[in-house]
């Protein structure tokens, strides 16, 4: 059962889909996503902003992300919806870490003393900087929303930090997106969509996976070698 323990993300992700899918199939999910569309829509430029601002004041309160980038897909579609995640990912992540380095530091500092990982962590980005950021973000080996705090007691730089974090987050974003785009093709209009039209839903989907895995591992193995994952 190795192989459950190595991919158990990618499997709760698949099973996430598949529950996704029963709800759409039982739940009035269409009428939902079209009102909270439609309320976004109706806001014009102003509704960017909001919802730029609520993603960024989730991450700060350690609220889940990934709900707020699936949503953006819905609304914005691919495209947009990464450009209006990504950038309410970036300002979250940027307000943490300016909490982390200035206001709650001492706390931050307390609550991970003593901790292999961090220290590992925190070794490794005073020797490699944002590089190590970067990977970090690709390959979270930390929770999305405490990585953003500890990273402000490390020794890496402000704009290292912000270039580094979004240049991370990119691909998963992507995916999350993504994944909500292809759910607004599939619940948008009357007629539905014809097979080909989600044969290719399915191909972007399954390319977008393993793309973000291949990435994802790939950035493991360089933090294994810098050193950064170790400890636990």
């Amino acid at each position: 059962m190795n192989w459950i323990k190595k991919y158990w993300k990618w499997l709760a992700l698949v099973a996430a889909l598949i529950a996704l899918s029963g709800a759409v199939a039982f739940l009035p999910i269409k009428d939902w996503v079209k009102a909270f569309s439609d309320w976004v829509r109706t806001l014009g430029p102003l509704g960017v902003v909001v919802f730029i601002g609520a993603y960024a004041l989730a991450t700060v309160l350690f609220l889940p992300g990934w709900i707020f980038t699936v949503a953006a897909g819905l609304v914005y579609g691919v495209a947009g919806g990464t450009a209006v995640a990504l950038t309410g990912a970036i300002i979250g992540s940027t307000l943490a870490f300016l909490c982390g380095r200035y206001l709650v530091r001492k706390r931050v500092e307390a609550a991970t003393k003593g901790n292999k990982k961090f220290a590992a962590i925190d070794k490794a980005v005073g020797e490699q900087g944002w590089k190590i950021v970067g990977l970090l973000r690709l390959s979270p080996i930390v929770p999305f929303n405490l990585s953003n705090y500890f990273y402000g007691v490390t020794a890496v730089g402000f704009v290292p930090y912000v270039l580094a974090s979004a240049v991370g987050m990119l691909p998963g974003t992507l995916l999350y997106a993504y994944l909500g785009g292809a759910g607004k093709a599939g619940l948008g209009g009357e007629g539905g969509q014809s097979p080909l039209k989600w044969v290719f839903l399915g191909i972007g989907l399954v390319a977008t996976v393993v793309v973000t895995i291949i990435v994802s591992r790939t950035a493991k193995k360089a933090l294994e070698k810098a050193g950064a994952a170790k400890g636990k």
